[in-house]
């Protein structure tokens, strides 16, 4: 087991025979995370554990800090403050020789990040490369997988996201829905155990959106991946998630399961977003 990391930035001890044995090590974990832009607060003191195999769904107010939590868990954004870390080792950091933490090294983001994918609003396909092109290409340059092993994979997960007839199709000749499942597959190819999706349906169209959302459902059901999803689809998250997270101003103001957040919301700023919500769907 990695050596979990103290809110201080030094790492804890290892458990003797004498101590109690200690909570599950979740899968995620932001310990006073803080980002800014300037005098914008984006994350402030961030707080959030995430078990291995639940599925949480981040909905709030644009500007709350939901896609930025996603892309500081992928290290698109430096934090200023805090610590992130993945199935128990830090992400951000790493430990110097005297076992305190300090900012991590190219080699190392890389590898913790490898845990994690992470599927955008927008495709981000290579124009250029057939669909299966696209699925094979990190795992061969990244992975270092044979070709003939990441063809494989990529068919695999073509048609688990129901693409198995496209293989040889380029981005150009699919529709919105289809090329976000190539995302998604491109994700899967290499093998993370944290999947992240930002508002993976808000360039869809609700038909389009059905069958995204329909391919998500069917990976939570399937696999024991970890997921966050940031969402502005409340009905969705009130199904698929374990746990809902609100978020206003940088923080967590309300969390719960969704039966408890979306039916007895405790407080007043989760009820007005959740009925402004309402009104305009």
């Amino acid at each position: 087991m990695n050596t979990p990391v103290q809110p201080d930035g030094t790492l804890s001890p290892t458990l003797g025979p004498e101590q109690p044995e200690q909570p599950e090590q979740p899968m995620v974990r932001f310990a006073g995370v803080t980002k800014r832009y300037g005098e914008l607060t984006v994350l402030d003191g961030l707080d959030l554990d995430v078990q291995e195999g639940e599925k949480v769904a981040i909905i709030g107010p644009s500007g709350s800090g939901k896609s930025t939590l996603l892309r500081a868990l992928m290290t698109l954004e430096e934090i200023d403050e805090g610590v992130i870390e993945v199935d128990g080792e830090p992400l951000t950091h790493m430990p110097d020789a005297s076992g305190r933490l300090v900012r991590a090294n190219t080699r190392h983001l890389r590898r913790v990040r490898g845990n994690v994918g992470m599927v955008f609003q927008s495709f981000n396909l290579f124009p250029h490369m057939s669909v299966r092109q696209n699925v094979m290409e990190a795992p061969v340059q990244v992975l270092g997988l044979a070709k003939s092993e990441a063809r494989e994979r990529a068919e695999e997960l073509l048609a688990m996201v129901g693409l198995e007839d496209k293989l040889e199709h380029f981005p150009a000749q699919l529709s919105g829905g289809q090329q976000q499942r190539v995302a998604i597959a491109r994700a899967l190819a290499m093998r993370p155990k944290v999947m992240l999706f930002d508002e993976v349906t808000s360039a869809l169209d609700p038909e389009l959106c059905g069958e995204v959302l329909n391919v998500i459902r069917r990976l939570g059901e399937a696999h024991n991946l970890t997921m966050l999803m940031v969402t502005h689809q409340m009905g969705f998250a009130r199904e698929f998630a374990d746990r809902v997270c609100f978020f206003h101003q940088g923080r967590i103001h309300e969390q719960g399961t969704p039966d408890e957040l979306f039916n007895q919301p405790r407080e007043d700023r989760t009820r007005e977003f959740l009925s402004a919500v309402n009104e305009a769907s």
